[in-house]
């Protein structure tokens, strides 16, 4: 919740100005001075213990500023550490970042997914985030669930979230206790505000009454969470979803699928489930030489599925037939500012590709891509194709974008995409040579039937073999690219140079926003492939169980596979469908 211009002032700083007062630290100031931190606490604590009216103005300001609470009196433990394993709390950038995302899910009263890496902190956060709410908030009450009682609360167990909870409160100074507790398994009530946490496990989620938000740990591993659903939804308003990923097709994945990723500030329609990410390379520690090394550990046991689940967030891990790995994906992120052939070649034209929403709660997708480097993804709900174009066109011009190819989805809805163009067009509102559009027909015959599949192999099948339309045929063509970059950058990083051309690569740009570019690379990563049953060809299932339209992967495929010269559309024949 944002602090308004009426907030109590901070509490008074030490006179000492050679204290750190600490703060969520970026990269370039980690790791944080936890001693200065400790000695920071210990001299404002001098001055709050003899100072009635300064504990009450601290008392008010951290009220409404959880993250600073925590950083400045939440110590955190970790049982690896051979000493210190109790230190203070000092949030990076990321985690400082989650607690507001909580806040804002309370604020607006809305539910909340988090999909987290491992070794992110997210449990110690969101209890962390419960012993500022049930001390500082009236009348508050927070669930827990997990999938196992024990662990959502086993007395004398540090892996269990209640123990954790009673550790941390027990640690803080006197001066932010409360006088009288009620603290047994499964609960914590502060008696002094009427505030509490309980906790619930397994099939009973949900059952202990209304709360005024939930945490579910571990979500994506609850084993029947249908069960669960209904409870919670009669429970609390603020339900949040915190787990790594475990597969595809399962609730919290079809959540994370249908739900809009979280940002600071930005605006979500009312309705939508908010997606936090905590991603390997949030946490300032984490560099590309730990994950590197932390991968080949893992692949030398033959791991390698539960390292990309754990670390990679990869939903599609254990799913067979994947088409582009996230693998491959995450190596051509800014690949163009590391490899020599990008580096130093000239950008290239701009194309784009647009996929046209048809039916239900899909969505029109546009990419952008100069060369090939991806610029640019965005995605918007109208289902009118007259105002999908006029969009369209009208952020092109926003951003100064002319004179460029934009490659259509011209099946159903999305051929009337060229009629209003064209209307556009002769009432003068647009230059005719500003845009050139064609049309692009998933269903068509593939292009270059009879160029092998393996161009310097004549043994290899002809492309018409192997591919039972264009779709599948573009999907591949952008598979290929993907994985030449991947060996690309895994050559560069070991020192060595492996030759390809630069129309055989692709770079996704990451400074299209953090939302954007998340969800790109899991809608590339979505499609699985498979034979016709009839042909025995590829072909291509963009929506496995549980998921929904890749909208910009499919825009993405259609700004990089050039069409057949005339347009797609007059190439329609017995290998559509």
């Amino acid at each position: 919740m944002q602090a308004d211009l009426f907030d109590p002032p901070p509490p008074p700083e030490p006179p000492s100005t050679a204290l750190w007062r600490p703060r969520p630290c970026g990269r370039e100031q980690w790791p944080p001075d936890y001693r200065g931190a400790l000695l920071w606490r210990m001299d404002m604590l001098t001055r709050l213990r003899s100072d009635p009216a300064a504990l009450a103005s601290a008392r008010a300001y951290y009220s409404t500023r959880p993250a600073e609470w925590i950083t400045h009196w939440c110590d955190t433990y970790d049982p690896r550490k051979a000493r210190l394993k109790w230190m203070p709390f000092i949030l990076f950038e990321r985690q400082a970042e989650y607690i507001q995302f909580l806040e804002d899910l309370q604020r607006d009263q809305e539910g909340g997914l988090v999909e987290k890496c491992r070794d992110a902190g997210v449990s110690w956060l969101t209890i962390a985030y419960t012993a500022h709410n049930i001390l500082f908030r009236e009348g508050v009450a927070v669930g827990w669930g997990s999938r196992k009682q024990d662990l959502v609360d086993k007395l004398g167990d540090m892996d269990s979230i209640f123990e954790k909870l009673r550790r941390m409160i027990d640690r803080l100074p006197d001066i932010w206790k409360p006088k009288d507790v009620t603290s047994g398994q499964l609960k914590f009530i502060n008696n002094d505000n009427d505030a509490s946490a309980t906790g619930e496990a397994g099939d009973g989620i949900g059952r202990g009454g209304r709360k005024t938000w939930y945490a579910v740990d571990e979500a994506a591993h609850i084993e029947r969470p249908e069960t669960i659903e209904a409870s919670l939804g009669d429970n609390t308003r603020v339900r949040v979803d915190i787990s790594s990923v475990n597969g595809t097709g399962n609730p919290f994945h079809r959540k994370r699928e249908t739900g809009v990723i979280w940002e600071p500030c930005k605006t979500i329609e009312p309705g939508k489930t908010r997606v936090f990410i905590f991603d390997w390379r949030d946490h300032p520690e984490k560099t590309q030489e730990w994950f590197d090394r932390r991968r080949a550990q893992y692949e030398s046991q033959g791991m390698l599925h539960i390292f990309a689940q754990e670390v990679e967030r990869n939903h599609s891990a254990a799913v067979e037939g994947v088409i582009i790995s996230r693998e491959w994906i995450e190596a051509s992120v800014d690949a163009h500012l590391l490899l020599p052939v990008m580096k130093h070649a000239y950008p290239g034209n701009w194309m784009a590709g647009l996929d046209v929403a048809d039916e239900g709660l899909d969505k029109n997708a546009l990419v952008l891509r100069q060369g090939v480097i991806l610029r640019s993804a965005a995605e918007w709900g109208e289902r009118d194709p007259g105002v999908t174009t006029r969009h369209m066109l009208g952020h092109l011009r926003e951003i100064g974008r002319r004179d460029l190819d934009i490659q259509y989805d011209c099946i159903g809805v999305g051929s009337a995409v060229r009629s209003e163009y064209n209307r556009l067009v002769a009432a003068g509102e647009i230059h005719e040579s500003d845009y050139r559009m064609i049309p692009w027909h998933a269903g068509a015959k593939v292009v270059e039937p009879f160029a092998h599949l393996v161009p310097d192999d004549d043994k290899s099948p002809y492309n018409r073999d192997f591919f039972h339309n264009m779709k599948a045929q573009a999907w591949w063509s952008m598979r290929t690219r993907f994985y030449k970059t991947w060996k690309a950058v895994q050559a560069h990083r070991a020192g060595d140079v492996i030759e390809y051309d630069i129309d055989e690569l692709v770079s996704i740009d990451s400074t299209m926003g953090y939302g954007a570019l998340e969800k790109l690379k899991q809608e590339l990563s979505q499609p699985t492939k498979s034979q016709s049953a009839a042909s025995l060809k590829m072909v291509v299932d963009k929506t496995p169980k549980g998921t929904k339209s890749p909208n910009m992967g499919d825009a993405a495929v259609m700004a990089y596979f050039p069409a057949p010269e005339g347009g797609s559309s007059a190439e329609v024949g017995s290998y559509g469908g």
